[in-house]
Parts: C-alpha cells; sequence; structure tokens
C-alpha cells in the first residue's frame, strides 16, 4: 500500500508532476483524475472501497443538476443520502448496534464524504453552478491531495486552478521541496517518536507517576500537532510545485490565546467546514426554541446552544466511540464557560493592571488555554472513557516523580533518544514561535546569499537523518478518522 510517507508517494509524485505539466491546462482536470484513481488504488487495500467513492460522487452529480435553488427537496435529500449515507452505515453502525461485524472503511470517506455536501449545499445555495460533468465532480472528491486528511476544499476554490495556465516555475519546485521537507522531519523525527512515549504511557498509565502522566499527554498533542501539519505540509508543498493553491489547515495552534482562537487554528478547514454547514444554519434556525419544555430556557442562547451541538458533531465525525463525544462537548463546554466568564476575566486583568497585550498575560493564556486542550486530549487518545478517567486520575493521585534521566526509560531506548525527542519539539516549537511573529522561514532564507542556504540545508540533512525513525512504519493519525 502507498502513504504520503512511504518512498513510493515521492515515485509517485515524482512521475505525476511532468505529466501535469506535459498536459495543455484544459486537460490537467483529467491528468489529476487519473492520478486520483491510480493513487487509491495503490492506497485502498480493497476495491470496494473505490466502488463507494465513485458511486457517491455519481449521486451526488446526478442529484446537483436538479437539487439547484428552484429544485425539489426530494433531489437535494437523495444526494445527501448519497454523500453521508456510507458513512453512517460503515462508520457508525456498530457504535449503536456493537454485535454488527467491522466493515471496511473506504479510504478518506469521512473526508470526501464532507467536500460532496458542502458542494452540494453550495449549488441548493446558487453559490456554485453544477459541476458540467460527474468526472469533474469525482475529480473534486478523490484528489489525493486532500482525500487522505483534508485540508477540505470546496468544488468552486479547487477545480478552477485546474484549467488555469501555469506553468512549470523552479522557484515553486524549490520552495514547495522545502515545505515537503519540513513535513516529512515533523512526522519521521518527531511524530513518530513521541508517538513511542505516548503508546507506552497510555496502554498502562496505572504504573507511572504523576509526572511521566503530565509528560505523556503533553507529548500526545506534540505528537498529534507534528502528525497531522507535517501531513499538511506535504500535500501543501506539493500543490505548490503543481501551482495549486491549497487551504492551509494550521496556524501556530498552541500559541492559541483561547479555545475558540484555538479552533480558528487547528484543522482550519474543518473548522471553517463546521461553521458554514452546521454552526450557522442551526444558530439562524431557530431550532432550539421549538424544543419541548427547555426550549422557551434557551430562546436567548442559540450560539451557546448551537455551538455545543456542532462540538458534539465533530467529535463524532472524529470517531464512532463514546471518549471522541467526551472530547466534542469538552470543546464545546469550554467556549461556552468561556462566554460566561468573559466580563469576569476583563475586570479581573484590569484590576490587576494588565493590558491585552501584555506579555504575562498572553502567555499566561497561551498555558491555559494548552492545560484545557491537554485534558480534552486523554479523551482523544485514550480509545476508552475509564482509561481516560483512570489517566486524569494518576496524575492527581499517583505519587512520585522520576529524575527527570529516567524518562528516557519510558518507551524510549536511550537517554539519547529522549534527547533527540526533545530537540525535534523545540525546533517546531522554535518556528511556531516565529511565525506567529509574521517571519516567513521560507521567504526570509530565499533571500540570503547561497553559501548560508546551503549550509542549512546541510544542516536540515543531517538533523534529519539522524533524528528521523524511518522504519517505525507508523501511519497518520488523522488518517483513521
Amino acid at each position: 500500500m502507498i502513504s504520503v510517507i512511504s518512498p513510493w508517494f515521492l515515485v509517485f509524485a515524482a512521475a505525476f508532476v511532468p505529466a501535469w505539466f506535459a498536459a495543455p491546462a484544459a486537460r490537467r482536470w483529467q491528468v489529476l483524475l487519473g492520478g486520483n484513481l491510480l493513487f487509491y488504488c495503490l492506497a485502498m487495500s480493497h476495491w470496494s472501497g473505490a466502488v463507494a467513492l465513485v458511486a457517491s460522487s455519481l449521486v451526488v452529480w446526478a442529484a446537483s443538476r436538479r437539487a439547484g435553488p428552484k429544485g425539489a427537496r426530494g433531489w437535494l435529500a437523495l444526494g445527501l443520502a448519497a454523500a453521508l449515507g456510507p458513512l453512517l452505515l460503515l462508520k457508525y453502525s456498530r457504535m449503536l448496534w456493537p454485535g454488527l461485524p467491522e466493515l471496511i472503511l473506504p479510504l478518506g470517506l469521512s473526508y470526501y464524504s464532507l467536500q460532496l455536501v458542502s458542494y452540494l449545499l453550495d449549488v441548493r445555495a446558487g453559490r456554485q453552478d453544477p459541476a458540467p460533468d460527474a468526472a469533474r465532480l469525482l475529480c473534486y472528491a478523490s484528489s489525493f491531495l486532500s482525500i487522505t486528511q483534508g485540508p477540505f476544499q470546496r468544488y468552486g476554490d479547487l477545480m478552477p486552478q485546474l484549467e488555469r495556465p501555469v506553468c512549470f516555475e523552479a522557484s515553486r519546485l524549490y520552495s514547495g521541496a522545502q515545505r515537503m521537507a519540513w513535513g516529512y522531519f515533523k512526522k519521521l523525527a518527531v511524530a513518530d517518536r513521541a508517538a513511542v512515549v505516548v503508546s507506552t504511557v497510555f496502554a498502562a498509565p496505572d504504573t507511572f507517576d504523576r509526572s511521566q502522566l503530565a509528560f505523556g499527554v503533553v507529548l500526545f498533542a506534540v505528537q498529534l500537532y507534528a502528525d497531522f501539519s507535517g501531513y499538511t505540509d506535504i500535500v501543501l508543498g506539493l500543490g505548490e510545485i503543481l501551482g495549486l493553491r491549497l487551504p492551509e489547515n494550521f496556524r501556530q495552534p498552541y500559541l492559541a490565546l483561547s479555545v475558540g482562537d484555538f479552533w480558528d487554528r487547528w484543522h482550519i478547514s474543518l473548522s471553517t467546514w463546521l461553521r458554514e454547514y452546521v454552526f450557522e444554519p442551526l444558530t439562524w434556525s431557530g431550532w432550539n426554541a421549538r424544543l419541548p419544555v427547555i426550549g422557551r430556557r434557551w430562546t436567548g442562547q442559540p450560539v451557546l446552544t448551537s455551538l455545543m451541538l456542532t462540538f458534539l458533531v465533530s467529535g463524532l465525525w472524529h470517531g464512532a466511540a463514546w471518549n471522541f463525544v467526551v472530547w466534542g462537548a469538552l470543546n464545546g463546554l469550554y467556549q461556552v464557560v468561556s462566554a460566561w466568564t468573559r466580563r469576569g476575566r476583563k475586570k479581573l486583568w484590569k484590576r490587576l493592571n494588565v493590558g491585552a497585550k501584555h506579555p504575562v498575560r498572553r502567555w499566561w493564556q497561551r498555558l491555559f488555554v494548552f492545560f484545557w486542550i491537554c485534558v480534552g486530549y486523554v479523551f482523544f487518545c485514550a480509545g476508552d472513557i475509564g482509561v481516560a478517567l483512570r489517566y486524569l486520575w494518576g496524575i492527581v493521585a499517583q505519587p512520585g516523580h522520576a529524575v527527570f534521566s529516567e524518562y528516557w526509560r519510558i518507551g524510549l531506548i536511550s537517554r539519547l533518544d529522549l534527547l533527540l525527542l526533545l530537540a525535534g519539539v523545540a525546533l517546531v516549537a522554535a518556528v511556531d514561535l516565529v511565525h506567529e511573529r509574521g517571519v516567513r522561514l521560507r521567504a526570509w532564507l530565499t533571500q540570503k546569499p547561497r553559501a548560508l542556504r546551503w549550509a542549512v540545508y546541510q544542516c536540515g540533512i543531517f538533523a534529519f537523518l539522524l533524528m528521523g525513525r524511518f522504519l517505525a512504519g507508523g501511519g497518520f493519525l488523522y488518517a483513521r478518522f
């Protein structure tokens, strides 16, 4: 099977790029469609996944032709059933009926389903003309640059780019390759090394002291970010080489000043999708006023109740398990409590005479947000609510603080292994801090003398070869969602 971190993906990309630029602009969407189907067949071990993808796309396309602003609601319902039906049946049936046999999940099911929904709803709202033929919609839904883990794209943003006359540029090749290399570093040198500690600690939380448990959940936050943003850097870097502008998916999320700010920075394309297609329709529909008994009580809080529902949907999207529901509910609750306490917090900071841009206030807010995000991550990672509760209780109640020099025993093989992990974490954090200050490192490096640039490249290659875990064989975390 091919994946973005396998050497075969680089072979695939090396063959695809010249084929892309050799094709006339009007035919490039066909080249992408061929590449998508080839990638999907190589990445999916069972043919049924491709059948589900093609069938959903064909039915949604046919329904969209008749489900415009003046179309019948029945066609809209048919299209939504074709887009969401396989997702609900294959992903969530065992959550409701645990006795059912485990079904094969098509590659990227959670991603292309939501992309088809956004296309259909945009056609219904008149924001998007229906695709002229089913093959174009299939090309959009199956894009190998986003089908496995996003970022979510809109039909009207991606497809016009495929027919734009873009020529090959060496500068884009260099810049895109730099971003891809940084993505591979984050995945192989940081995320996969952190995964060793995370899997060890979460497998038996009762056997570690509180400091080791806290270290484990912080490393899970690092692993998840380096893993997912590393993947995003790889596919966005390849898109840059092709001359395609794909949506950014991360913007220094662990430097957020509030939970709401965190979700504006984390998995941005999913947050945008949920806001536009779940939260805003719920907020303006007045659904809560129609609830029996409690409807009258909550009519003044449509934003907060819609926010809670949106995050419950987000939790369920991430996984068909109750721990994901709890994780989604926690993130919704954080924002509800934040809204309720906003005035009091402003008054407190004013009494302390600490302005909004004061470094002490900003770093306190960042640490406070990161703390609560990590509490939610315990449920996200544990896989079971009982394990998550034991893990959190262990942080509170289990005695002892391991000597720092013994932390390498948490799944790692040596102190050097620990130092390499911490060095990788520090490097990712330093790059995010620089980007938060508005400095774009790739652009900055491009302007420097050639000798300095190549010295940086050489150091980067050495660090990558020294720190990378090339035989770990770990997949991407978000690919399973």
